[in-house]
């Protein structure tokens, strides 16, 4: 069969532009996927989407009009309900056939197939393919309610009396194979070939579509729209690129911002502004922020990432003479900065010590008090952290940045702007003339915020960091505030890996238990909340680490001795991994698994220590023989840190291990020569698990 190109396009009203992107996404593949199932699409058709602020479209190549006929199996019922003693069809069979459109006549046509229980009829019948118009309307419908729309309007359609719900009041429909309309309907408009270009700048106001290959172009060349939202954002790229480059600056990198541009112009223009250097004086991230936030423009950085007072406006069109569309963006900007200048010169009036007690009237959570009770858990949390790990002068640092972490929350800035809660501590601790290390552990006891975040740049603030998420852990465990399938609204699943990642990445000499159980004594909390809390973050970093490439088997191994140095981890599973290819690891994981169970069944005291008289098998005293030579060596290199060494020592025990078990019954019927049989593979297990649970990698 022929094929020709699909064009279907939604002309709506502005859409929300922090969801276009996905909206466009959504029609497109949804879209494609239902004519695919209805096989009214060839292999090898490429599908492309378009999406503006004001329209959703798709173009699908190699499109039939009409889906192949094809041959079906009816299943009807057992040959024993449809037919009687004399090959007849019964009434039950009669009016099944009816319902499928056929009469008695298409008995002879039936056939039986045994599903192994009884003979069941079946007809063969030939079923007609959907058209494109059947196919479409179905595929529009099924798109239409897959959207992810942020928020359902409800609007009335233009016959006054129906209303609909989408995401935007929709004014045309087009749909075109080839050249040719697809008579299809939603939401009270009906499919035709016009659609309308840019809102004051395209040539014409309505844009008859042509061929569904020719869209694109179109509204290029006769409605000033760039239809495609890679193409546009492409274009913004370019644009911002070369704008800075002729000041010799760079745009900031924003791909947020960068989508949500592209979503709010049907043609980029980017322009350049400025405003007062006075306002420099302002910490920069406020002035981005509100920058970014409120105009949505690209402020401008020096080579050494200083901002500038020059910013790029992203513009929907483009007059001979653009002064007057800089000038108004100017004029708007200035009050932002402005506010931006006011706040921070009246937060520099009072100290963070000052704010505290304001801290009191700021709710954290109604089972856990104000944000001074939390900041009070944090700095007990925090100085016992920093008792462990440095002099007095130390703690007198942590337990000083501690108690002033959450003081900038009452202030204006954060009140404004709640993005900078910690930047602006830093700010303003730095004003006042604290420590560095101080100010910038206000600031950094967020981090990491994300995943692929930089950790806290001073040991002050790891230990800040570690305490503010130990105490939000604990905290919202012990009220029953636990992450439940795909909901964590207190996201206690990214403070769970930015504990981890703080220990294992600075190898602070922490237990993770311990720090667990310093925290819960600060609540008074139950010990089986611990339990719960160590759990919950040994699954999270298993999920991390198998993310990370490792088999579950391999993290499995390690995690499973529950190390209390975190920061062992990495290497125990690098260790584990080389271990896994070498050829002696299957045979001496499974023999593992086998020492594991046996062990498991022992009743009462294992003893270790052996009576090498009773060693009685040559293949027992071999195995004894090479534990004595290899267990020391192990060890060492165990101790010395060199975990993968210390794997590779063990590999020599895969052949006294295989014939011990091939030549000895470990459960003899003499009860002393059982006994030392299990402690000779209990000194076996010992070895060969310190580094990680071997069984683990057995299959």
């Amino acid at each position: 069969m022929s094929t020709r190109n699909l064009l279907v396009e939604l002309f709506v009203e502005e859409l929300p532009p922090k969801a276009l992107k996905k909206l466009g996404e959504s029609f497109s593949s949804v879209l494609a996927e239902s004519l695919k199932a209805a096989e009214l699409v060839a292999d090898g058709s490429v599908v492309t989407s378009f999406a503006s602020p004001r329209r959703l479209a798709a173009h699908l190549t190699q499109v039939l009009e009409k889906a192949a006929d094809k041959q079906v199996a009816q299943k009807l019922m057992p040959a024993s309900v449809g037919l009687d003693a004399n090959g007849h069809a019964t009434p039950a069979l009669v009016k099944k056939l009816q319902a499928l459109g056929e009469n008695e006549t298409a008995v002879g046509k039936l056939r039986k197939e045994h599903d192994g229980k009884a003979d069941i009829l079946f007809l063969d019948a030939s079923q007609a393919g959907a058209t494109l118009q059947e196919g479409l309307q179905k595929a529009l419908d099924e798109t239409l309610a897959k959207l992810p729309i942020p928020k359902v309007m409800t609007y009335q359609i233009n016959d006054g009396w129906e209303s609909v719900n989408f995401v935007r009041p929709a004014h045309g429909l087009v749909a075109l194979h080839g050249s040719e309309i697809v008579p299809v309907s939603t939401l009270g408009l009906t499919a035709g070939n016009t659609t309308q270009g840019h809102r004051f700048e395209a040539k014409h106001p309505v844009v008859t579509i042509i061929s569904a290959d020719t869209y694109a172009q179109q509204l290029a060349d006769e409605g000033a729209v760039i239809a495609s939202f890679d193409a546009r954002r492409q274009e913004i790229v370019k644009q911002l690129q070369a704008a800075a480059a002729q000041q010799g600056l760079t745009p900031i990198e924003d791909e947020a911002l960068l989508d949500e541009v592209t979503a709010l112009v049907e043609r980029p223009n980017v322009l350049l502004g400025q405003f007062e250097e006075a306002f420099l004086a302002v910490p920069q991230e406020c002035l981005i922020l509100t920058m970014k936030a409120n105009q949505k423009y690209f402020p401008l950085l020096d080579a050494s990432g200083k901002l500038t007072n020059k910013f790029l406006i992203v513009s929907n069109i483009n007059p001979a003479d653009p002064s007057k569309v800089i000038g108004g963006n100017e004029r708007v900007v200035r009050p932002r900065l402005a506010d931006a200048k006011f706040f921070f010169d009246q937060d520099r009036k009072k100290t963070l010590e000052s704010r505290l007690a304001g801290l009191d009237k700021v709710v954290y959570h109604n089972k856990l008090g104000s944000q001074a009770a939390r900041n009070a858990r944090v700095v007990a949390i925090a100085t016992s952290i920093a008792q462990h790990l440095g002099s007095e002068g130390f703690v007198g640092k942590v337990a000083l940045a501690a108690r002033l972490s959450k003081a900038d929350l009452i202030t204006d800035m954060v009140g404004e702007f709640p993005e900078l809660q910690g930047i602006m501590g830093r700010y303003y601790a730095q004003h006042e003339g604290l420590p560095e290390d101080v100010a910038y552990a206000i600031e950094d006891h967020y981090r990491p915020r994300f995943a692929g975040d930089a950790l806290p740049r001073s040991q002050v603030g790891v230990v800040v960091a570690l305490a503010d998420k130990l105490e939000t852990l604990v905290g919202l465990f012990s009220i029953g505030e636990k992450p439940t399938g795909d909901k964590d609204p207190f996201a206690l699943r990214r403070q769970a890996l930015g504990i981890l990642r703080m220990l294992m990445e600075t190898e602070l000499p922490l237990a993770f238990d311990a720090l667990i159980r310093q925290a819960l004594a600060v609540f008074e909390a139950a010990p089986e909340v611990a339990e719960a809390i160590q759990a919950f973050c040994f699954d999270r970093l298993a999920v991390n680490l198998r993310d990370q490439g490792a088999s579950a088997q391999e993290v499995d191994a390690v995690l499973s001795l529950a190390p209390a140095q975190l920061s062992e981890v990495p290497r125990r599973l690098s260790a584990v991994q080389v271990f896994a290819s070498l050829p002696e690891a299957p045979a001496l994981a499974a023999a593992n698994k086998r020492v594991s169970n046996l062990l498991k069944k022992v009743e009462g005291t294992l003893h270790t220590q052996l009576n090498t008289a009773l060693l009685q098998e040559p293949a027992e005293q071999a195995l004894h023989q090479a534990l004595t030579e290899t267990t020391p060596k192990a060890n060492q290199l165990f101790d010395a840190g060199d975990y993968t060494a210390s794997l590779q020592a063990l590999a020599v025990l895969k052949a006294p291990v295989d014939q011990f078990f091939e030549s000895v019954m470990v459960n003899a019927e003499d009860p002393a020569l059982k006994a030392n049989r299990l402690g000779l593979l209990a000194n076996l297990h010992q070895a060969m698990n310190r580094v990680a649970d071997l069984s683990k990698l057995a299959s």
